[in-house]
């Protein structure tokens, strides 16, 4: 569900890790020919036993004749991720990229659009072919909407006034009479647009798209600092998100089509405790739905996701507890040291201790030090500590809680019981929860439930989980029925003899 820097949940690469450039030497004549030559974005598909994934190096050639760059895994959602040096001699050319301690080594095809070498991480080789500008067909997503729509959609703005921020959103109404049952989608860790865009995956879309067509309106707004909103994420928390949520119903309030008394939260991951939050915080909310929802503390969350995620990938138990053992630590020094520059000294110790075979090059210490100062941001520091069933306890709307059976980031056994047991210490007894069968985070049908396979799933979201969902919102948002007419003046009729 998290990490440190709440972009790029469950993945390896780390995207805001501020690495310095460093840049290889310039040449003369033909090798400065082929230094040119190496400039630009060049595709490839790692493959690692039976796990492959698409890289993308893009390279740009400075005046003085190094490179900067960029290192993108769409697969594992992570873009960005900086270029830490490179090195050219000949044809030969060496990325190094110290935030995911890999480094990629390639000669140069003598028509200069390939890239033939070797990806190196972690002591383990892997054969790299690069091809330049040529990136792979777009991944097939059969289940996002293409226009024309049977329903209206507007382009709006919430205004969070205590915050001081503004959201950009897209509102959906659907045809048929207002006002209408409303559903506002909130997104999961990191820092996500409107569609909740993922993996080359757009849920959100999906959603926004299936529930209008059923009769609601929807609401789906990108985050602070994404697209059009205002505001910085690195300062915010998940308690600050509920805000936002909050501020999104008082917005629907407003207009006419909607109904006021029918208004509702949807949260898929951490979205979900941002609708428990908002749902415990305000009476007027109608309703919410937890999509992969957490019942525990976040440490627990964090705890249990990396050792399922890194035991269905093979990793040595030993492995699996010295990375628990680290986390542990770092979660140790976070709660004793408030100073953030104390604390990400602390950190990047441990960090360097664990990792450390001798001496560290430069640029692998600044990455881990990078790594340390992601851990001490707000958002971090509240959600290792944020318990979700404080908040559940005071939910009084009806709930409905999904879980995926493969989900390795939000582990139903963990979390489903947990949720439950809120629930009914808080009196609630309108809540449906199911865990359903062969369905990932992403509440995708799975083999593994592995976050590499999130990208290569066609399926953006599963259509009996969009129906279950549709069913329920519409079971809970009936309009009351009418009482039957009785009149004080005139005396019922009785009824004829056959």
């Amino acid at each position: 569900m998290a990490n440190s820097n709440r972009r790029t949940e469950g993945k390896s690469f780390d995207p805001d890790a501020n690495v310095p450039f460093r840049t290889g030497s310039a040449g003369f004549g033909k090798k400065l020919v082929l230094q040119k030559a190496f400039e630009g974005d060049w595709y490839g598909t790692l493959k690692a036993g039976a796990t492959e994934l698409h890289v993308v190096f893009h390279l740009k050639r400075n005046p003085d004749g190094g490179y900067t760059g960029t290192l993108d895994s769409p697969d594992q959602g992570a873009t960005g991720i900086p270029i830490s040096e490179v090195v050219t001699e000949g044809q030969q050319i060496t990325v190094r990229v110290a935030t995911v301690q890999g480094e990629f080594v390639g000669t140069l095809t003598e028509d200069g659009k390939t890239l033939k070498g070797e990806w190196k991480q972690s002591g383990m080789s892997f054969p790299l072919e690069l091809r330049k500008d040529t990136p792979p067909p777009a991944p097939k997503r059969p289940q996002e909407p293409k226009p024309p729509f049977p329903y209206r959609t507007e382009e709006v703005t919430v205004i969070n006034p205590k915050a001081k921020v503004r959201l950009t959103g897209t509102l959906t109404l659907p045809t048929g009479k207002p006002p209408f049952p409303t559903v506002i989608l909130l997104t999961g860790s990191g820092a996500q647009n409107r569609d909740e865009e993922i993996f080359g995956h757009k849920p959100f879309l999906v959603l926004a798209d299936y529930l209008t067509r059923r009769g609601f309106a929807t609401l789906r707004m990108d985050d602070r600092g994404v697209g059009g909103s205002t505001g910085d994420m690195s300062e915010a928390t998940t308690l600050d998100f509920a805000e936002d949520a909050l501020a999104a119903m008082t917005y629907l309030k407003s207009r006419r089509e909607i109904d006021p008394k029918r208004i509702g939260l949807l949260g898929h991951s951490e979205g979900a405790l941002v609708a428990t939050i908002a749902a415990a915080r305000s009476q007027e909310v109608a309703f919410i739905v937890l999509l992969a929802g957490t019942g525990v503390p976040g440490e627990q969350i964090l705890f249990r996701q990396a050792e399922l995620i890194a035991r269905k990938s093979g990793v040595p138990d030993n492995a699996i507890e010295r990375n628990r053992l680290l986390q542990g630590r770092v979660f140790e020094i976070l709660r004793r040291e408030p100073d953030n520059e104390k604390a990400a000294k602390q950190i990047a110790e441990a960090l360097v201790a664990n990792l450390a075979r001798g001496t560290l090059p430069e640029a692998q210490r600044q990455a881990l030090e990078s790594q340390a100062r992601n851990y001490t941001r707000p958002w971090f520091r509240v959600f290792i500590d944020l318990n979700p069933a404080e908040y559940l306890r005071k939910v009084k709307c009806p709930v409905l809680a999904l879980w995926g059976a493969n989900d390795l980031q939000v582990d139903p056994a963990q979390n489903m019981p947990a949720v439950e047991k809120a629930l009914k210490a808080g009196g609630n007894k309108r809540f449906t929860l199911r865990k359903l069968p062969g369905l990932n985070h992403l509440f995708q049908k799975s083999d593994t439930g592995l976050p590499t396979e999130y990208a290569k799933i066609k399926e953006t979201f599963n259509p009996d989980a969009l129906k279950l969902i549709g069913d329920w919102l519409q079971s809970v948002t009936k309009p009351p029925t009418a009482p039957p007419k009785v009149s004080i003046t005139k005396p019922a009729r009785k009824p004829r003899r056959p």
